[in-house]
């Protein structure tokens, strides 16, 4: 069972910042800045010099635990079917890595020693390798004048780097001409985010808040409409239960569809109950916890009728549809809507005292 969350600490902002004694709000709402400083960092080292219009025979995006799963699959959702060279996400760079490849890693772990024989070894081997990592350690030394090594620039405590990691990414193939998109529009949107979220902003008009609260007491089921959202999905996933303890589904809408039990139950939630019903009226029926998140990045007519055949299915689920609020690119929408996720779970966190200050709101312990 999820935490409770005390509802009434997200309206009074003297309480949340007494709650958040660890700055990790303000820590969230350095989104934009981590991107900013990865593209400064990235100019600085030539990354754009070395990688302009490469094509590589391969692209080998590094997963490592934490956000590196996330990362990685949004970024293949984003490049799509139609990306000209074949993208394989791995787990340690394989053997046959060779000078014509080019590999992305992540890790806020300095001491991952995995990381660091996988980056030495596409760095023995001739590879381009670009790794957002701490500056000391096992990999930094493991890529030292061979890898481009992005570190940190701007401090933000573990569990923090996404935007920093996906900045590094997007900025790697939009250089290589794989992907277009802004990163500095990227990084300014995500400034706008979290302005919007705000803790000195009252529920109703704050979208991070408000998303707390569809999810409080309730079990989320985060289903994504096309691959973009259902990596963001993964992404939120790992922020409520990192934050805020909650446990949830996350996947694709149409995976959702085949598991029948829950999909039924679903159906069930999303339309059994509307604004006007007793609560009590659903007492002990286990469907009224539900609370079903449609996410959709993509736009355009086929995203239109995917949105429109979910909600006929599940026509009380929320739609998370940041193309109706930001009228940017893909990747823009999709780091937008994963920050709000993010600032969401740190609310729910707070409010449930799964993580925070001292007394009430102590971190649990381990």
């Amino acid at each position: 069972m999820s935490p409770v969350p005390d509802d009434s600490l997200l309206d009074d902002p003297a309480r949340l910042s007494e709650a958040d004694t660890d700055g990790l709000l303000r820590a969230a709402a350095l989104a934009g800045a981590q991107v900013r400083s990865v593209v400064e960092a990235a100019t600085e080292l030539g990354v754009g010099n070395a990688l302009t219009d490469v094509r590589p025979r391969a692209l080998l995006i590094v997963t490592r635990p934490g956000h590196g799963a996330a990362i990685a699959h949004l970024l293949v959702a984003l490049l799509g079917p139609a990306c000209p060279v074949p993208v394989v996400v791995t787990d340690e760079v394989p053997g046959w890595v060779g000078p014509l490849d080019v590999v992305i890693a992540h890790t806020e772990d300095a001491g991952d020693h995995v990381l660091a024989e996988s980056v030495g070894r596409a760095t023995r081997y001739g590879a381009t390798v670009v790794v957002t990592a701490p500056p000391d350690g096992p990999v930094a030394a493991a890529g030292a004048g061979r890898a481009f090594l992005l570190p940190p620039r701007v401090y933000v405590p573990p569990g923090f780097a996404f935007p920093r990691a996906l900045g590094a990414g997007l900025l790697t193939l939009t250089t290589m001409g794989l992907l277009r998109t802004d990163v500095q529009r990227l990084a300014d949107e995500l400034d706008k985010e979290a302005e919007k979220d705000h803790p000195a902003h009252e529920s109703f008009v704050n979208p991070a808040k408000s998303l707390a609260l569809r999810l409080a007491d309730r079990v989320p089921l985060l289903w994504g409409l096309d691959p973009a959202a259902t990596a963001v999905a993964s992404h939120a996933r790992h922020v409520l239960a990192a934050h805020a303890g909650f446990v949830c589904d996350a996947g694709s809408y149409a995976d959702a569809q085949t598991r029948f039990s829950l999909h039924r139950a679903a159906v069930r939630s999303s339309s059994g109950q509307g604004i006007f019903d007793d609560p009590d009226d659903f007492a002990g029926d286990p469907t009224a916890m539900l609370r079903v998140q449609l996410l959709a990045i993509s736009s355009g007519p086929a995203a239109e009728a995917a949105r429109h055949m979910a909600g006929d299915t599940l026509p009380g689920a929320d739609v998370l549809a940041p193309a109706e609020e930001v009228g940017a690119d893909e990747p823009t929408r999709a780091a937008v809507l994963a920050l709000r996720f993010e600032l969401a779970a740190l609310y729910l966190g707070l409010a449930a005292g799964t993580i925070g200050g001292s007394g009430r709101y102590a971190s649990a312990g381990v």
